[in-house]
């Protein structure tokens, strides 16, 4: 029997204003707010996906995304 292989796409929707964390999101988007030192909110879901084996990931940013971009790039 010969297993098919699938292919998944996954698209992480990121942005937002975030006004409920509005001093943290002055500068940036929510999901580039740092959490537990040098991991950002977006982490949580990449690392979902990755531990899901899903490695096509798509992230659609919004909101002042520059820093967001840059995370994601260095990491």
């Amino acid at each position: 029997m010969l297993k098919q292989m699938v292919e998944i796409i996954t698209i992480i929707l990121a942005g937002g204003k975030g006004t409920r964390l509005y001093p943290l999101t002055k500068m940036r988007s929510k999901p580039a707010v740092p959490i537990a030192g040098k991991f950002r909110l977006i982490d949580i879901p990449i690392s979902n996906c990755i531990h899901s084996s899903l490695k096509k990931i798509y992230i659609l940013t919004q909101v002042s995304s520059e820093s967001l971009h840059r995370h994601i790039f260095k990491t």
